[in-house]
């Protein structure tokens, strides 16, 4: 009786399973298509499959829209954005989470308090700061404001996890005449890499993805990043919907990639962190 109430549970799990795949597969799936229609197809058959396939809004997208611009800005800015958020959210929770000193706790209440607060709110603020120190139209402006995105997040996640590493590691590292550099380089970041991992998968999609701060602190067509070119594709009276949904699916392989490469590498960690540990 308890191996078919067994069978019965394996099998409603594997049923929510499919079914919960399914409701994310879905929609890249109709993406996909989309992107391989003309608009006369889209409207006409949205759901079937494309018959002649078109590749040409894949082909404009490069060769009309020159969207290797806006991929290559993006790549430059999410790529310098994660590595600072991961970087100096690594020493601020190392000082905070190894080191007493007067005022640790309103610092980390501070950095809390970025989570609470939507930066939009200061927006106004940030493009005079911009314009103030002449990165108003450059790609390094975002990066700031995304890097001031991320680390209050990036602190949160990493600040109990490094608490927990044994201080015993580090006493045995300052013994062997290690300074406060190498037990951070050698000790810390290693068995850190699973929550490092993690800030790096949170905050990947809020900066490819973002539209707001381009928006407001980017005029050039040299240093749009994608989100914003592609909202430039919707025209007044027409709107080649197959080049949008191009633009969209290559835009999400990224996402996607560092997804699954991460992922593996989160797993890693986990497990070296754990027998280290």
């Amino acid at each position: 009786m308890i191996t078919i109430h067994r069978r019965w549970a394996r099998l409603v799990s594997y049923g929510l399973m499919v079914f919960y795949a399914a409701v994310i597969l879905f929609p890249l799936y109709l993406m996909l298509i989309t992107s391989l229609k003309d608009n006369r197809q889209i409207f006409t058959r949205p759901f079937a499959f494309p018959n002649p396939i078109e590749f040409g809004g894949y082909l404009r997208v490069f060769t009309v829209a020159h969207y290797g611009i806006y991929f290559k800005n993006s790549t430059v800015i999410t790529l310098c954005a994660l590595a600072l958020i991961v970087f100096l959210s690594a020493l601020a929770s190392y000082a905070l989470a190894k080191y007493e000193f007067r005022g640790k706790t309103a610092i980390y209440v501070y950095f809390v308090l970025g989570l609470i607060v939507p930066i939009r709110l200061g927006t106004i603020g940030i493009l005079k700061t911009m314009i103030g120190l002449t990165l108003f139209d450059t790609i390094w402006s975002l990066v700031i404001v995304f890097v001031a995105m991320g680390i209050p997040l990036g602190v949160f996640i990493l600040y109990d996890f490094i608490r927990m590493i044994p201080e015993e590691l580090s006493h045995s590292a300052r013994i062997d005449g290690c300074n406060e550099h190498m037990i951070f380089r050698r000790i810390v970041v290693p068995l850190s890499q699973p929550a490092l991992a993690t800030v790096a998968i949170v905050n990947f999609i809020p900066v490819w993805n973002d539209f707001w701060f381009p928006l407001i602190l980017i005029r050039s067509n040299e240093v749009r990043p994608v989100p914003l070119a592609t909202a430039l594709l919707f025209g007044q009276f027409e709107t080649n919907f197959g080049m949008v949904f191009a633009v969209l699916s290559l835009a999400s392989l990224p996402v996607m990639t560092f997804y699954l490469l991460l992922s593996r590498y989160f797993i890693k960690g986990l497990t070296k962190g754990a027998l280290k540990g």
